[in-house]
């Protein structure tokens, strides 16, 4: 398996166990709780964002240690087109997103439940730009 699929599979894994759980809780505790601003809600995300750095900072010494030649391969032509073609493909689902949450959203929802949809928009990009560039590498296997 090549260098940059392991880190792609790592980064998908991350967002997975950090968001996955965020997303989950802030889901069942969004019913119970009105809309207004709270710390727990910041401090949940926090967590969640201090736990995916932790996994893919580990995820990444671990990689590098057990093939620190690989780490180091600067990219050739197929990694760069698979670059190219997962970051577009994720730029089309940002940018979907932030129109959902930027010019529809204001119009029914507020506070954090707007926030929660931009940062699910954001993670939900970066699983289609990593998932790309998984399949890109699986399919030419």
């Amino acid at each position: 398996m090549p260098y940059r699929e392991k880190t792609a599979w790592l980064s998908l894994i991350a967002m997975a166990v950090a968001f996955g759980p965020y997303f989950a809780i802030v889901e069942a505790s969004s019913h119970s709780r009105p809309s207004g601003a709270s710390l727990r809600q910041l401090g949940l995300f926090a967590v969640a964002a201090v736990v995916q750095m932790a996994i893919l900072g580990l995820g990444h010494l671990y990689l590098n240690r057990g093939s620190p030649g690989e780490a180091r391969t600067p990219l050739d032509e197929r990694d760069i087109t698979i670059m190219r073609r997962s970051i577009s493909f994720a730029y089309y689902v940002l940018i979907g997103g932030m129109i959902l949450v930027g010019c529809v959203m204001p119009f029914n929802s507020s506070g954090w439940t707007i926030v929660n949809a931009a940062l699910a928009m954001i993670v939900l990009a970066e699983v289609a730009h990593y998932g790309v560039v998984v399949m890109s590498y699986r399919r030419q296997a």
